[in-house]
């Protein structure tokens, strides 16, 4: 007897149930759900607050009926328990036969969570105290370069979850830099083409200049050939300096930390181990801002700040850990895109933060959710008959209001969308007449957030008037979104903010039946620009390689070796 398909998620009766009750929803637009709302209900159905968040979640196309069917798909395709998994430490990651701890990164001093006989949060902490020595160390101005001079600027050389996320909070939380700390100023390369560190190696002083080379494996060639430009740059400098010889050994002491789970390969490429932090294989890149990799963090906000935010994304966990599904906020806002992308057929996501503090945040939001959920196989390596992951892209809000507001509003496609904005800010400015200026630009901030959110709702409708208006000026409205407010900006709510999104990341996962914690689809075209870097430097023939890209390289020899 032949064995049975495996199931999948679009063999799930709720998912068939969804489909049918898709059919009758989608004649539904968004403002006859409101106007349905007779009693002003609607809010408070579809929004939760938790950990400083507010999420509102009533502009999606959905239903009271709606919800509850997804909650139905969701209790079918084991969320619960996946999520007990996850927390716990089993090896959710399949591909790789190992558990995916981020958030053991984040539990409080004092916790115990024991995983293949080791308590992972005492070597979590154990991390973290060595990390924060040598963050007072250079905070302090102790840390002094290969001449003597103290280190007054630091490099993160990182690519991926080891750039993105350090960036993005870094530049998130500049305002809680301690006014008590060593000047200190932290810059981010990443790029391979050396175009980031070319600028700053023009720039800086060698002599008081440290690099963090940030590298799980500490074999990403991006990060590799970056830091081996800057050692080259300060061997160059350094050793020459005055009239006794500095020796090699000791420049790569004292202006390299590595951040690796490979502390042989840091060790072997000279960075001492005591300037060596500790990073595990059970972190995913993408999530691993809460470890060591967040040194430059630190070295912004300040040890203090840094044990801040992992506390708010803890809260966040303790919330996913317990709350139900229908009033768990990370769970729902899984649910509506789940709805969005299977069953509205809306496959585009834009991410629209207004306050100019989360200008990275749609980048990060970029790398978490399409390296985690752009796959086309289940967890058991079949293929997915349905959508996964939405295409994301986007960028501060208000300056997109400029830019490509105009698809949102009138483009041929549906986009759903995420407006973020802190409600409070501007409070602790100590001049009156400053402060009440800065909080009216607020008040204007949020007056658009909230507007653009109605006008992709309602579109000519949001505005009380009979006018007629000619085809080129109509808003077809019935765009759904998604708003998150934090009561301010802080450590805490960003730190909450982040974990919302990475569970959301991981219930889709789960409903989706993909593994959100692996990312093979980069690895061959790592493979393929090994073998292409051979042919462009002459070690190896462009024996068959297509037409075009065998042209590209005649047109590298023919004008790009000139230089």
């Amino acid at each position: 007897m032949a064995n049975a398909a495996p199931s999948t998620p679009d063999t799930l009766p709720a998912w068939q149930a969804l489909l049918r009750h898709a059919e009758t929803q989608k004649q539904t637009p968004l403002k006859t759900l409101f106007e349905r709302d007779v009693d002003g209900e609607r809010f408070a159905t579809f929004s939760r607050r938790v950990a400083g968040l507010t999420l509102d979640l009533s502009k999606q196309r959905w239903s009271g009926e709606t919800l509850e069917q997804l909650l139905s798909l969701a209790r079918e395709a084991g969320v619960p328990e996946a999520i007990e998994g996850l927390l716990s430490g089993r090896r959710v990651n399949k591909s790789e036969d190992r558990p995916a701890l981020h958030t053991a990164l984040r539990l409080p001093e004092g916790a115990e969570l024991n995983v293949d006989g080791e308590d992972v949060a005492a070597a979590v902490h154990e991390s973290l105290a060595q990390m924060e020595k040598l963050v007072e160390r250079l905070h302090a101005g102790q840390w002094r370069g290969a001449t003597g001079k103290p280190i007054q600027r630091v490099v993160n050389l990182g690519v991926g979850g080891s750039d993105l996320g350090p960036q993005m909070v870094t530049h998130a939380l500049a305002d809680f830099r301690p006014d008590d700390i060593h000047r200190l100023k932290v810059h981010f390369a990443s790029t391979m083409d050396g175009s980031q560190l070319v600028d700053y190696l023009s720039r800086l002083d060698p002599e008081t200049t440290l690099f963090v080379l940030s590298s799980k494996s500490f074999t990403t060639v991006d990060t590799l050939s970056n830091a081996n430009t800057a050692r080259d740059w300060l061997l160059s400098r350094l050793t020459r300096q005055g009239a006794t010889p500095i020796s090699p050994e000791l420049v790569v002491r004292q202006h390299f930390i590595g951040v690796s789970a490979c502390p042989e390969k840091m060790t072997q490429w000279g960075i001492t181990p005591d300037h060596q932090l500790r990073f595990w294989e059970w972190v995913g890149g993408r999530y691993s801002l809460w470890g060591t990799i967040g040194l430059p963090i630190a070295l912004v906000i300040g040890m203090a700040n840094f044990r801040r935010l992992l506390a708010g994304a803890h809260a966040m966990d303790e919330h996913f850990s317990s709350a139900p599904l229908a009033d768990n906020a990370p769970v729902m806002l899984a649910l509506a895109g789940i709805w969005n992308v299977n069953f509205l057929d809306i496959r585009a996501h834009s991410i629209l933060p207004y306050d100019g503090r989360l200008e990275y945040f749609s980048a990060y939001l970029e790398q978490l959710e399409m390296e985690s959920n752009g796959k086309s196989v289940t967890r058991d390596g079949e293929p997915a008959g349905y959508s996964t992951c939405p295409v994301l892209w986007g960028q501060l809000g208000p300056n997109a209001q400029h830019a490509f507001y105009q698809l949102l509003h009138q483009g041929t496609q549906s986009v759903v969308c995420d407006f973020i904005a802190p409600l409070t800010r501007y409070d602790d400015v100590d001049d009156a007449d400053t402060r009440r200026l800065l909080q009216s630009q607020h008040r204007l901030t949020l007056a658009n957030c909230f507007a653009q959110s109605r006008l992709l709702m309602l579109g000519d409708d949001a505005i009380d008037d009979d006018a007629p208006r000619p085809a080129h000026k109509r808003y077809r409205g019935n765009q759904p979104s998604t708003t998150v407010l934090l009561d301010r900006l802080t450590p805490e709510t960003l730190g909450s903010l982040i974990a919302l999104y990475e569970h959301k990341v991981f219930v889709q996962a789960v409903i989706w039946d993909i593994n959100p914690f692996d990312q093979w689809g980069v690895e061959l075209g790592k493979q393929i620009a090994g073998q292409t870097q051979q042919i462009l430097e002459g070690d190896a023939t462009p024996e068959g390689m297509d037409a075009s890209t065998r042209g590209l390289m005649e047109a590298f020899w023919t004008v790009g070796q000139k230089g």
